[in-house]
């Protein structure tokens, strides 16, 4: 494969940019270049934007918002979104369930949810993880009991992200329970966040933010009409979700940005220390990390070029481990070189009642940051399916272990 971006590649690039820089609100560059995250308003408002130009979900069929782009095409594109940076699509839309819906939904979910998906006119969040069920996903007990035309479903998720701005969410629950395998007693739903019997509860994390929540079902009816695929078979639909949510997370191009940004940091010297890149350490480091990003922007493209293969077969990608380990771990070794650079700058605590979703006004200078993206990112090597899941899973595919 040559990995090489040819003339016209080259072009896309800059018309990408030309693009983003014409379109892209003031107030959300600002804020995403300060290292918050965007809020509510500014993800809607820009997600909006990318689907009115077409390019919300490229690596979608055509038939439902794509493009007809090469790998090559699409990985510019993300790359140039993250590396601005602005807000990304909503992975829980444009990565995790519309490509399910797309392998395993019927016509009329198709029909109904995609565009909605594509465009943010409906924000799902991910219920997958339970307090007893997080890298054993399968022993989830969240239950489905079905009841003529409806699931009621009764149960509690945990570290649901974004739950508290989320229309519709979708979920794993058991609907078998004396199945003989945990992984075939599964199914896959969607379910609609104003329905009754649903509670949503913040989890204020480490750095101060409400970021995850826990979610309550108590008696809450689902139209058997939310079933994605086939009853009990949801741990293929989780299986395919998990491995494009994995592929995202390598997150190249976001890697870039804060790694270009933070060499303008540590040239500077604040309170007229001497400038961290001066210590040949951190240098060193520094130089170690660009190294291994490249490397894995190369696996990237290597295994996005695969990715029509497995959407077609309806089949997880095991390569997207590689992505997810190397990803994860290259940005929490960015978090570090950050918490270096700012030094005893970086001890002043982030205010506990920000939220960072929410208060556009909250002043938070790059040092706090660092802190806080420091603790917040200890979880990366965690959700999505932790570390040494993926090394299970590359032994098993790669290895035949």
């Amino acid at each position: 494969m040559d990995l090489r971006f040819t003339d016209e590649e080259r072009a896309f690039r800059e018309e990408v940019r030309a693009w983003i820089d014409a379109n892209l609100p003031a107030e959300t560059r600002e804020r995403m270049a300060s290292g918050r995250t965007p809020t509510k308003a500014m993800q809607i408002d820009w997600q909006k934007r990318l689907y009115a130009k077409g390019w919300a979900v490229p690596h979608w069929p055509v038939e439902w918002g794509g493009q007809p782009w090469s790998a090559i095409k699409r990985f510019i594109l993300s790359e140039e979104i993250q590396s601005t940076p602005a807000p990304s699509p909503l992975g829980f839309n444009c990565n995790m369930l519309g490509p399910v819906l797309i392998a395993f939904g019927t016509e009329e979910q198709k029909k109904f949810f995609l565009p909605k998906l594509a465009s943010l006119d409906l924000w799902f969040c991910q219920g997958f993880s339970e307090p007893g069920a997080g890298s054993d996903l399968a022993s989830l007990k969240c239950a489905a009991k079905r009841d003529g035309d409806h699931y009621i479903v009764n149960g509690q998720k945990t570290w649901t992200t974004l739950a508290q701005h989320a229309d519709w969410i979708f979920l794993l629950v058991r609907t078998d329970p004396g199945a003989a395998k945990q992984q075939e007693g599964i199914s896959f739903l969607l379910v609609d966040m104003t329905t009754p019997g649903i509670t949503v509860r913040p989890i204020i994390t480490v750095d101060g933010a409400h970021e995850v929540n826990e979610v309550f079902f108590d008696d809450v009816k689902v139209p058997v009409a939310n079933l994605v695929g086939t009853e009990n078979r949801g741990w293929d639909c989780a299986k395919f979700l998990l491995s494009n949510e994995r592929t995202g997370q390598a997150r190249v191009g976001a890697s870039k940005e804060r790694i270009r940004r933070l060499k303008l940091i540590a040239k500077e010297a604040p309170g007229g220390a001497r400038p961290v890149m001066e210590d040949p350490r951190f240098r060193s480091r520094l130089t170690e990390v660009e190294v291994q990003l490249k490397a894995l922007e190369m696996t990237t493209l290597r295994v996005l070029a695969d990715e029509n293969r497995a959407l077609s077969q309806r089949k997880p990608n095991p390569a997207s481990s590689v992505l997810k380990i190397r990803g994860t771990e290259l940005q929490q070794a960015i978090s570090e070189l950050y918490v270096m650079a700012a030094g005893p700058y970086g001890l002043v605590s982030a205010d506990p009642e920000a939220d960072r979703w929410n208060e556009p006004e909250v002043a938070q200078d790059w040092q706090t940051l660092a802190q806080a993206t420091y603790f917040n990112w200890r979880k990366q090597s965690i959700y999505g399916g932790s570390t040494e899941i993926q090394k299970n899973i590359m032994a098993k595919a790669f290895l035949g272990l």
